[in-house]
């Protein structure tokens, strides 16, 4: 076969133009390039190419003949046919000659993939006959975590796991085995690598590996330092290779639907994995923090009939015959603990039925949020400092999920304090004094709501954490507080990072009766289906404030991701609801 390649190619070398009397007429306005034109006056080749490439062989010693397209006003009665020029033939002839080696190329190319593979399929039946079993005289494995490798060196084990990288040598297979819990090299060897299962051996694979865990040298920058030197192994599930191999459908660069519709072989990945992890940690940090500050966890209903932060962006369903919603915050249910369980907060799933297609809106979003009774807003005001450092603190002292931090955002610092504290009114001004225009490309105005972009931009300028306080009361929530000082405002707070803008917003709380009746009446809001809300203010009022903070927003700010859709496990968004 490889002879067949070599003589394909070997027209090229002997082409020439003969003096024969045969000849092969082209036309280049009714001529057709084919297999099957015989290339007489009537029935013409189109091209001079055309002509070469589907006679070299028939008819190599041809002349040709060509008629050009007909020029001159419409009608005009095309060219004659006539001998084609030297300068043409001797362009065309270098032409068909490259292709011809190109087509030789090919056929090398293709000669040589069907002997690898034939070699191969007679490899791998070759390998069907080799079978391995574990050595019974060796000690028994223990059957152990990855997290665990360290304390089990030189010890005989079993893991099990994904194959999460494989780099296949003469005679050795390396595997990166992951579990969830951590990573291990293992090495296979010897007639472990000669068998069908470790020759079709592909990423994703479900694999039990026996042997000995020993370190090895630094500058093999192994996980852990150390490797398992395999000596038995058995396949639990074959992922696919190919086409349908994962790196194939999550590929770096795939579109970025195409990995929100595979999320749950996105998230096998190291990237997704980790800001996972950090996620992880960063709950338990909060948890850990508002235990030191003694704050009770509760659980509040995800099933509403209320709304919080306006009826425009709830999501309505049918409960029993009822309207109720998906609740937009807790707060309010977490108002009716405070006269029981004292400072409360909740973790819980928030729903905002926004058509926003914004980098740092969800639909669904993890919600940390809490009220405190008997404060003032400065108190408020310190006590979140407290909590975002004493959390941020905690998820660092982790020497694992630092080192996840560290990989995905290598300039993250744990943000100092005091916090920025700049009103409203103060930012309006920045903005004007900066050019930063509204929406509408004007200048800022009290009583604007700062845009996304605006906010942003000054956040990043600014490039320490704010909190920005005291929005126009037109602007805010139905419950917050006015500012005695200013009854313009409100005493509320968002709390804006350098990359991602807003990701705490807060307030101190309505605690008059009649203010709050005032409230529910100016925003046409009937009170009856708050009134265990408003029954706080009746049976013992109680200077309270509260947050909210929105964890992917946080986690996108901590790891440095571009769209908080990255911080959650499935994210939902306008248009996005599966997997």
């Amino acid at each position: 076969m490889a002879e067949e390649a070599r003589m394909l190619a070997s027209p090229a070398t002997n082409l020439r133009v003969s003096e024969t009397t045969d000849t092969l007429f082209i036309d280049e306005d009714i001529g057709v390039d084919a297999p099957g034109t015989p290339g007489t006056e009537e029935l013409p080749f189109k091209t001079l190419i055309g002509a070469m490439t589907h006679t070299y062989k028939s008819q190599p010693d041809a002349k040709f003949k060509i008629r050009k397209k007909p020029a001159g006003p419409e009608g005009e009665t095309p060219h004659a046919y006539a001998p084609v020029a030297k300068a043409a033939l001797k362009k065309a002839t270098n032409l068909h000659q490259a292709n011809l080696r190109k087509e030789a190329k090919k056929a090398e190319i293709g000669i040589k993939e069907q002997e690898a593979k034939a070699a191969k399929d007679a490899q791998l039946e070759q390998a069907k006959k080799v079978v391995i079993v574990e050595d019974l005289s060796k000690p028994k494995a223990v059957s152990i975590k990855l997290r665990d490798t360290v304390k089990h060196r030189e010890a005989r084990v079993v893991v099990r796991g994904w194959v999460h990288r494989l780099r296949v040598q003469k005679n050795l297979v390396f595997i990166t085995l992951r579990d969830g819990t951590g990573y291990l090299q293992c090495l296979l060897s010897g007639d472990l690598t000669k068998t069908y299962d470790a020759l079709t051996l592909t990423v994703e694979t479900t694999i039990a590996i026996y042997g000995v865990i020993s370190p090895v040298p630094e500058e093999n920058h192994a996980p852990d330092g150390h490797e398992l030197h395999a000596d038995y192994f058995q396949i639990i599930g074959k992922a696919p290779g190919g086409d349908d191999t994962i790196s194939n459908i999550v590929a770096p660069n795939a579109d970025p639907q195409t990995k929100y519709d595979n999320r749950h072989l996105v998230i096998r990945g190291d990237v997704a994995s980790s800001v996972l992890r950090v996620r992880a940690s960063v709950l338990r940090a909060f948890r850990k923090s508002y235990e030191d500050l003694g704050l009770l966890e509760v659980t509040p209903p995800c099933m509403v009939q209320t709304q919080v932060e306006g009826g425009s962006t709830l999501f309505e369903f049918n409960y029993y015959g009822e309207k109720a919603y998906l609740t937009q915050s807790s707060q309010l249910y977490l108002e009716t603990c405070l006269p029981s369980l004292g400072d409360v907060f909740c973790v819980q799933e928030s729903f905002r039925a926004e058509r926003s297609l914004t980098r740092r809106h969800l639909s669904e979003y993890t919600h940390i949020e809490a009220e405190l009774a008997f404060i003032t807003f400065d108190d408020l005001l310190n006590h979140l400092e407290e909590v975002i450092c004493r959390t941020i603190d905690y998820t660092l002292a982790d020497p694992l999920i630092k080192g996840k931090v560290a990989e995905l955002n290598p300039k993250f610092k744990a943000p100092g304090r005091p916090f920025i504290r700049m009103t409203y009114a103060d930012a309006i001004n920045w903005l004007v004094e900066k050019n930063i225009p509204n929406e509408e490309g004007e200048p800022h105005n009290f009583g604007d709501d700062i845009a996304e972009a605006a906010e942003r931009k000054m956040t990043d300028v600014i490039g320490k954490p704010i909190f920005l306080t005291k929005f126009p009361v037109k602007i805010k929530a139905f419950y917050m507080k006015r500012d005695p000082t200013d009854l313009r405002v409100t005493e509320s707070v968002d709390c804006l990072m350098p990359g991602v803008g807003e990701i705490v917003g807060g307030s101190m709380r309505m605690e008059n009766l009649e203010e709050l009746m005032g409230a529910y009446a100016r925003e046409g809001i009937s009170p009856d289906p708050y009134y265990w809300f408003t029954d706080q203010r009746k049976y013992g009022t109680s200077p309270h404030g509260g947050y909210g903070i929105g964890l992917e927003r946080l986690l996108a700010w901590i790891c440095d991701r571009y769209t908080v859709k990255e911080c959650s496990l499935y994210p939902r968004w306008t248009g996005r609801c599966t997997p």
